[in-house]
């Protein structure tokens, strides 16, 4: 997993001694003694980490510290969807440890196989691809999340990760408790957000897996511009396909909109990415679903994307973030929850 920086950790988040014996036991052929670790920069929620005997890597995932509700950063939900997923053409890194134990490194844990290739996560980054790299790569984007919602949840073992009827009732319930549960300030746009959503919630649809976060910067791109691996599956489960298409949309033009949002992941007309109107089409195309409301889930996805920022805006201000870049998070809060609005009035 190449990122474009990264910055010394330590043992910040990770009791690194508890960790070499843990991984000597489960993984003797390996010198835990050499075993070095390093934060990864750029995550905002989960902790990641990138580990080294010298020879080969891994990457180490834990929920982040202080503020965690009971339903988010499951670790254990990550592993099993990536495990079961691992068969299928769906590009997932492959998974080696689960760690469900909170007191051995100082919360659950799995680690992962490093992969090779580039998150894109700023402009800088995406600046030099040029129109044909950048357009291949937003179609190996939507592909994939079209070839993951064509997957049956009980052919890879995943029909019990959720609940498709009355999903997104129950997703606009979850994220508006997670919103009351971080919130330390008024925020007026983003409760009319919820509640105009909570009045015009679409039928049910048939149950798919759901990746709850995809954007360009949870992927790992390979250097032939296909997808190497699709990460962070925290929020994964079985539900309504077209939230993450909505959410793909809010952040593939809505928030690469917004001057200076660290959310838009180098996604640019300028860098020459498609745009999400050609992809939303490729997408109804190759898997056939009715996306006359896609404006509901447009704006869903400035909600969830909006709670979100809240909860790390809440743990900035409680001094419970690992690295930087967050101090201006809180102020995108409203202005996004303003995008939502204006896409159920469009």
């Amino acid at each position: 997993m190449t990122e474009t920086s990264t910055s010394p950790a330590g043992d910040i988040g990770v009791d690194l001694d508890a960790l070499r014996k843990y991984m000597a036991g489960e993984l003797p052929e390996i010198d835990s003694s050499e075993l070095r670790i390093e934060l990864i920069a750029g995550g905002r929620s989960n902790l990641t980490y990138r580990l080294t005997d010298g020879t080969r890597s891994w990457v180490l995932r834990r929920p982040p510290l202080g503020h965690v509700l009971a339903t988010a950063h499951d670790m254990a939900r990550e592993y099993r969807v990536m495990s079961a997923l691992a068969p299928t053409a769906v590009p997932v890194p492959e998974v080696v440890l689960l760690c469900d134990d909170p007191h051995l490194i100082g919360a659950p844990f799995y680690l992962m196989r490093d992969v090779a290739g580039t998150v894109y996560r700023t402009g800088a980054d995406t600046a030099d691809l040029g129109p044909v790299r950048a357009r291949r790569i937003s179609f190996a984007l939507i592909d994939a999340l079209a070839e993951l919602h064509a997957i049956e949840p009980h052919a890879v073992g995943l029909e019990g990760l959720g609940h498709p009827e009355g999903y997104l009732t129950r997703q606009l319930q979850r994220w508006s408790k997670q919103l009351a549960a971080s919130r330390s300030r008024d925020l007026p746009d983003l409760g009319r957000l919820r509640d105009r959503l909570m009045g015009a919630v679409p039928p049910d649809r048939a149950g798919a897996v759901v990746h709850g976060d995809f954007r360009l910067d949870n992927t790992i791109v390979a250097d032939d511009d296909s997808l190497a691996a699709i990460v962070d599956w925290e929020l994964s489960t079985v539900g309504d396909p077209l939230a993450d298409l909505g959410l793909f949309a809010a952040y593939w033009d809505g928030l690469a909109e917004m001057p200076g949002n660290p959310l838009a992941g180098g996604v640019s007309a300028e860098a020459g990415f498609a745009s999400s109107a050609e992809l939303l089409g490729r997408y109804g195309r190759r898997s056939g679903a009715d996306l006359s409301d896609l404006s509901w889930y447009l704006a869903f996805g400035f909600f969830k994307v909006a709670a979100i920022l809240e909860g790390i805006h809440f743990r900035y201000r409680q001094g419970k973030t690992v690295g930087s870049g967050f101090e201006h998070i809180g102020a995108l809060v409203e202005p996004i929850a303003a995008h939502g609005l204006s896409a159920l009035s469009g």
